[in-house]
């Protein structure tokens, strides 16, 4: 097999993650008789599994860095476990009105806008590296999600605390997104400079 798809500890993380998000959705939504599971209320429940999940995302990345386990398919699949989760829970929490549909549809549009450019910049040949912002809006967003889902029944009030961490995350994907753009333009500019400067010096 090639080393590439090579299933090691980190990547079955991620592969946990994924399969974790389902999890979380029909506990969420689904009408439990006393809003309990094995008599623990659903909301643990969920904060739980989403805390879980969360803490997959950032072991599985230590790890493959402390193993030298970084694999191609870990680097596609991470960022995909990342948007499924975040995504999946945000969506949830509309459902259940603990959410404005607009912050969340403005939330999730960054990561495919920036999905979109990432996949963008890899044809042309060009690594953006992780930004500190990024790594702040991820932490965001976890944050804003457990007080959210904690906020709903078991500890009310942690609610308004959820939505104002909500605002936060609104806030760190404008300005993560704007900056991500802003390095894509320089460092798309520097390539195109480069190959001008190879073709020019090729012709004489």
């Amino acid at each position: 097999m090639p080393a590439i798809l090579t299933m090691n500890l980190p990547n079955t993380l991620t592969l946990v993650r994924i399969f974790l998000v389902p999890l979380l959705v029909v506990v969420l939504l689904t009408e439990f008789a006393g809003r309990q599971i094995f008599g623990m209320p659903k909301e643990l429940i969920g904060a739980a599994i989403f805390g879980v999940a969360s803490i997959t995302d950032w072991l599985d990345g230590y790890l493959a860095r402390r193993r030298r386990q970084v694999t191609w398919l870990g680097q596609v699949l991470d960022p995909i476990a990342d948007k499924l989760l975040t995504s999946a829970a945000f969506i949830s929490l509309v459902q259940l009105d603990l959410a404005p549909a607009w912050m969340v549809a403005l939330i999730i549009g960054r990561e495919f806008a920036i999905t979109g450019l990432r996949s963008l910049a890899y044809t042309k040949g060009i690594t953006i590296p992780a930004s500190p912002l990024g790594k702040i809006k991820m932490g965001s967003q976890v944050t804003a999600i457990l007080l959210l889902i904690l906020g709903w029944r078991p500890v009310p009030w942690l609610a308004p605390v959820g939505s104002a961490a909500l605002w936060v995350v609104l806030l760190t994907a404008v300005v993560s997104a704007v900056d991500y753009y802003r390095r894509f333009v320089l460092l798309l500019n520097a390539r195109v400079t480069d190959v001008n400067v190879a073709r020019t010096r090729k012709a004489s």
